[in-house]
């Protein structure tokens, strides 16, 4: 059963091009579902499970109080798993095939206003050391682009063209998109790239545009502990994450009365729908004002 477990996770990376992170969900999740299923005696095989074991997986997830959200992410690997497994011939039918997908109720996202925003950015202190130079660059394009956590941290020096005033990002789907910069996104990746990276890269065959402490490219985890740790410092709440720059980047872009087709475009949202969660906060009064 684990052949063909990692049969599906390879054809994921090799065929569907999906990410590590992307694979690392679904092995964790279909792992757990093996899991579930060995624990069933006569279940030697996946052609052996049938829709009422997968039902009764689904409630055992549900009992064991996970979010809406994962419960939905674990039903919706298994699908994709077994319709792979048909697909294949490997099953003689599929058991998830009349299968609902659990309703995930709307999370509103976590936005700051604009005061919250220069708090963010003024966490980082204007001594000129590389790392405040490193930080605020960050914080203020994340603000000023919308990149996602990914995005920002795979950037390279060449996808910042400060003459032209714009940054290159490549999706997950390999989409280039071009992000304008504000002025002062644009002021702060200078000082950086003059001032802070110079004393920060160890390899000069380095290419990443931001980096660790030790001169390798920044990770995701490291943006993350970042954000969290200028927010702590800016007195902001501690749910503050990359994310929460890019919500407020959409929100008031909107709420200055940008297109929503332009504000899909450069979030790189593939459907407007997702980009009209943001509609209803962009609607709403600044209390800050």
């Amino acid at each position: 059963m684990e052949e063909m477990l990692s049969a599906f996770l390879r054809f994921l990376l090799n065929e569907r091009g999906y990410s590590s992170n992307t694979i690392a969900a679904y092995r964790n999740d279909l792992e757990q579902l093996l899991s579930f299923v060995r624990q069933r005696d006569l279940v030697a095989e996946w052609g052996q499970v049938g829709r009422a074991l997968m039902e009764k997986y689904v409630r055992e997830l549900r009992e064991r109080e996970y979010a809406s959200s994962t419960v939905a992410r674990k039903v919706a690997s298994l699908k994709s798993f077994f319709h792979y497994l048909h697909q294949e011939r490997h099953i003689r039918f599929d058991p998830t095939a009349e299968m609902g997908s659990p309703r995930v109720a709307k999370r509103v996202p976590r936005c700051l206003d604009a005061s919250q925003v220069e708090l963010l950015q003024a966490s980082a202190p204007n001594d000129g050391a590389p790392k405040s130079l490193r930080d605020r660059a960050l914080i203020t394009l994340l603000y000023a682009t919308g990149l996602r956590a990914s995005e920002m941290v795979a950037l390279s020096v060449q996808d910042a063209d400060l003459d032209r005033g714009e940054v290159q990002c490549v999706n997950r789907d390999y989409q280039t998109r071009f992000l304008p910069l504000t002025a002062e996104a644009r002021e702060s990746l200078l000082l950086y790239l003059d001032h802070g990276r110079p004393h920060l890269v160890k390899d000069s065959g380095e290419t990443a545009l931001f980096l660790n402490h030790r001169g390798a490219q920044l990770t995701r985890q490291g943006l993350w502990m970042i954000i969290k740790a200028r927010a702590k410092d800016a007195g902001l709440p501690a749910d503050v994450t990359p994310h929460t720059l890019r919500h407020s980047f959409a929100v008031h872009k909107l709420a200055q009365g940008s297109q929503i087709n332009k504000v899909q475009q450069l979030l790189g949202h593939a459907s407007i729908s997702t980009t009209h969660v943001y509609s209803r906060l962009a609607a709403e009064p600044d209390e800050s004002e």
